[in-house]
């Protein structure tokens, strides 16, 4: 196996399109599992079978723990892609980065305007060693460009539909 690589800092370069030109769609599939319900007893699996997480309701939500939870997946994504868009940008403004850590956390929590359920993240930035002021800045610039932090910023597109009996599933479920 190649050793690994950060992607090129090119990936920054602005793209000038009419639409969004899709880079890359990870795909999932969550089955119910012993307790047919996919947050308490729920197997999550990728397509490409690198992905394979069994949720569990924390202990905090009442369940017995011992499993991943959606927001633990969701905290995980938004920190590795903050991580990652923060170090092509100090990589292409020749800035270089020592012990970098970004700590992510996705809180559940009751919503007040329809008393139902709402989501809230809250991202920290370690940069060790790094001057205040452009550790500062390097954050606020990462927060404009991580997709991620545009989501949560401004919503994401997204389509939910019911699907048809005949499609396929795009995911390999094979317990």
């Amino acid at each position: 196996m190649s050793q690994l690589q950060p992607p090129p800092t090119s990936l920054l370069d602005r793209y000038h399109g009419e639409e969004a030109l899709a880079l890359y769609t990870g795909r999932v599939r969550v089955s119910g599992g012993e307790a047919a319900h996919g947050r308490a007893s729920g197997v999550v699996k990728s397509d490409d079978g690198a992905l394979d997480v069994n949720l569990r309701m924390p202990i905090e939500l009442g369940g017995p723990g011992g499993g991943s939870n959606p927001e633990q997946l969701l905290a995980a994504g938004y920190a590795a892609c903050f991580h990652g868009a923060l170090t092509l940008l100090a990589s292409r403004a020749g800035v270089e980065l020592t012990e970098l850590a970004v700590d992510a956390a996705v809180t559940f929590a009751r919503d007040p305007v329809d008393g139902l359920f709402l989501l809230s993240a809250d991202i920290r930035v370690s940069l060790p060693g790094l001057d205040r002021a452009l550790a500062a800045e390097l954050v606020r610039n990462t927060e404009r460009i991580c997709p991620y932090a545009k989501m949560f910023r401004h919503g994401i597109d997204h389509v939910v539909a019911v699907a048809h009996e005949h499609e396929s599933p795009r995911v390999r479920d094979e317990r």
